[in-house]
């Protein structure tokens, strides 16, 4: 009698407007670190604009988990509705903590690797964007879901060449001058950051094609 109730109850698709209302979000935050990664004057103001974009999805988060307590029919698992919204979150909030390490650190120029990681991190973000409509009908677009995941693992895959070849490029930067210590040290952090944004990101990935595999 319980199945045969939830069956004909219509399901809450809150959730699929807050995913949406978060990638939003994500997407404005690798945004604003593509445009903190070029460097100068804008690195203060990019940062600001991170951590309140950071704060607003931290909302949206908090909106997702009370909706998933009083909700009684959710579009699917109230554990897998909990994991994608925490990666999602996670995205963001490594977001913040590279934008609060710049910070700390006062640096406002950056390498190559760095400001093309920013790059990726925008592209992975957009493709999660993309993503998260199309988790209204998991059955129907499980192939374009699956592409769209694939293509964030590239990213990501991308990302990680950057980050090795901008870490050797540090080393060897500064390896004829022990006094630059510092410079190395404090550029493999924020290399080491920025790689965590886009894992962040490969993590959402993961989540989606949990998803899809659950629904097929």
């Amino acid at each position: 009698m319980l199945g045969w109730f939830q069956a004909i109850m219509p399901k809450e698709d809150k959730f699929f407007d807050l995913f949406e209302q978060h990638a939003d979000l994500v997407v404005a935050g690798a945004e604003a670190l593509r445009s903190l990664l070029k460097g100068g004057d804008a690195v203060e103001n990019c940062r600001a604009q991170i951590l309140s974009l950071e704060n607003q999805a931290d909302e949206i988060t908090r909106q997702v988990l009370i909706a998933v307590r009083r909700t009684f029919i959710t579009p699917f698992d109230r554990s897998d509705i909990q994991d994608l919204i925490g990666s999602l979150d996670d995205a963001i909030d490594q977001m913040n903590k590279t934008a609060k390490t710049i910070a700390l650190f006062e640096v406002n120029s950056f390498e190559r690797q760095m400001q093309q990681m920013g790059e990726d991190a925008l592209a992975g973000a957009k493709l999660v964007q993309r993503a998260m409509p199309l988790l209204r009908n998991i059955g129907k677009n499980a192939g374009e879901l699956n592409l769209i995941t694939e293509q964030i693992v590239r990213v990501e895959e991308r990302a990680d060449e950057l980050h090795d070849d901008g870490r050797k490029a540090l080393f060897l930067a500064n390896r004829s001058n022990p006094a630059s210590g510092m410079n190395f040290t404090i550029g493999t952090e924020i290399y080491d950051h920025l790689e965590k944004v886009v894992d962040r990101l490969e993590d959402v990935a993961n989540e989606i094609n949990a998803l899809v595999v659950d629904h097929l």
